[in-house]
Parts: structure tokens; C-alpha cells; sequence
């Protein structure tokens, strides 16, 4: 077999077997790619640990995180690659993955999400993005699920979305009183003339008619941040993590947040007990008998 055929049996299996979704196969290709490109022809049965070394090395200048992302494909590449009796050994197998300095997620407070929110709704176009900012915070989904959501995974009587996650896991998510009465108003009143006499299953139209992409989503809420006066750095994600923080912070249980966020592992929602204890701790050091640093 060609290295190419070893490629595109490992993402057939990604695609049929593990469902990943379209932007994840995309990314494991481009991964692939990358790693042709250095092997400069090397066949994929002679590849050695100094191999995969030398290519961690290639792209040193890169983050941690990205060259952790990096040896994860390749090695599940090549666990895969064993698993079909393909190959005999794993070279990976006993690389050590780059230390990753952990980085708190950036979360706006609940005075600043108000103030976010609260900005002045004219347009079609603004209705539809007050709409997708109020399901962004009501339910915490990712960006990805957001631009993918379709009519028929919307029950405004029940108050609640059906959203199909990484690998098309499903879900479902409550929505607030407050964002049921904007995707209604949008969906009853606006929709329609951003559509253009076009048909479409979406729920989110741009200005042409077509569903909204991530990034014409995330150009419009960096507009409304700049506009409402937010000085933090901001993207659609930020409101995921703003509504999990403030969940916990409310006395929500980490097992529901989990849950809600459509996370496998407990251990990625643990990080937002750090974000709260930090805003504990700190609100605390207010106290007139708190411990002052040297005293």
C-alpha cells in the first residue's frame, strides 16, 4: 500500500466508523498532510521513532498544545495502523507528549453577559444575532452546533434544542424564557426576509440568504463586544465558558454541566471549579479580616 492509501483507509474509518464530524476529519487531514510533507516520501512502514522525533522537532515553533494535537493524530494514526495488522509497532509508542501549561478559560461575568447582551436591536440582522447570542448563553453549545442547528431541532412549547455534538452525539439543551422570546420574534418575523425567498433548513441566515458560517458569526459578535463597550478579548466560546462558570457559581452540579456542555470526560469540565474558586478567593480577600500578603 501507498502512504495515501494508508491515509485514506485511517480517515474512512474516522468518518464511517467514528463519525467525526466534517471540521475534525478536515483538521486529522491536514495533520496527515503535514506529516507526509516531512516524511518526503518515506514509506509509513519504515517510520521510526526518530522519525516522529525529528517531527516534533520540524515544528517546534509551534505551541505546546499544537504539537501535542500533532503526535495525538500520528499516534492513533499508527495505533490504528496496528490494530489492522497493518504494521507490527507503534513508534510513538514511547514519546512523551509536550508539557502543556494550563490556561484557564476566559469566562465575562454575569454583569458584563448583561451588558453584552443588551445592545440595540434595529435590523433583521440584529434580531437574528441577539437570537444566537441568547442560545449561546442559554444553553452553553459550541459554535459549530450553533451555525448547524435546524428547524426541526427546535421545540419552542417544550423550550428546549436538539443538538447533535462531536460525533453526531445527541443532546438535548433547555432554553431560557428569554431566549425562547428572541428565537421566536427572530424566526416569526425576521427570518424570512433574510432568507430571500430562498428555502433552507437552517435556522440562521446571513444577509444572502445562506445558512451563517462561524466566521461571519464570530465577526458580528466581535462588532456588538466593540460596540457595547467589552474590553475583554471575545469569541462564541467565551459565552460556552461564561455559561458554564456561571452555572457552577449557582450551585449547579458538575456532573449536570457536564452533561449540558456535551463533554465525554468529567476532567474537561472540572477546569470551570478553577474559574469559581479563583472568583471565591478573590472576593473573599475583600473581607476586612481576610489574610493580607504580610501580615
Amino acid at each position: 500500500m501507498t502512504n495515501q492509501e494508508y491515509y485514506q483507509k485511517y480517515l474512512d474509518y474516522l468518518q464511517f466508523e467514528r463519525k467525526l464530524s466534517s471540521n475534525t476529519l478536515l483538521s486529522y487531514q491536514e495533520n496527515l498532510e503535514r506529516f507526509e510533507t516531512f516524511l518526503k516520501g518515506k514509506s509509513i512502514q519504515n517510520v521510526t521513532k526518530s522519525d516522529i522525533e525529528g517531527y516534533l522537532k520540524f515544528n517546534e515553533e509551534m505551541a505546546e498544545k499544537s504539537r501535542a494535537h500533532y503526535l495525538t493524530v500520528i499516534r492513533n494514526f499508527y495505533n490504528f495502523l496496528v490494530y489492522e495488522d497493518l504494521i507490527n509497532q507503534n513508534p510513538c509508542e514511547t514519546i512523551l507528549m509536550p508539557k502543556i501549561s494550563k490556561t484557564l478559560p476566559k469566562y465575562l461575568t454575569e454583569e458584563e453577559i448583561k451588558q453584552l447582551l443588551d445592545f440595540p436591536l434595529n435590523t433583521p440582522n440584529d434580531y437574528r444575532n441577539k437570537a444566537m447570542l441568547e442560545v449561546l448563553y442559554a444553553t452553553g453549545i459550541r459554535v459549530s452546533e450553533l451555525v448547524n442547528l435546524k428547524i426541526s431541532n427546535i421545540n419552542l412549547e417544550e423550550d428546549y434544542i436538539r443538538v447533535f455534538g462531536k460525533g453526531s452525539k445527541e443532546r438535548l439543551s433547555p432554553i431560557s424564557d428569554i431566549c425562547e422570546k428572541y428565537l421566536r420574534l427572530y424566526l416569526e418575523e425576521y427570518r424570512n426576509t433574510l432568507l430571500q425567498h430562498k428555502n433552507s433548513e437552517y435556522v440562521f441566515i446571513n444577509t444572502f440568504g445562506n445558512p451563517i458560517t462561524r466566521q461571519g458569526f464570530f465577526k458580528n459578535l466581535k462588532k456588538i463586544a466593540k460596540v457595547q463597550g467589552i474590553s475583554k478579548e471575545i469569541s462564541p466560546h467565551t459565552l460556552r465558558h461564561s455559561y458554564a462558570t456561571h452555572l457552577l457559581s449557582h450551585g449547579a452540579d458538575l456532573r449536570s454541566i457536564q452533561e449540558l456542555l456535551g463533554h465525554s470526560d468529567i476532567s474537561t469540565t472540572e477546569i470551570y471549579t478553577h474559574l469559581v474558586n479563583d472568583k471565591l478567593k478573590s472576593d473573599y480577600e475583600r473581607h476586612p479580616r481576610a489574610k493580607k500578603n504580610g501580615n
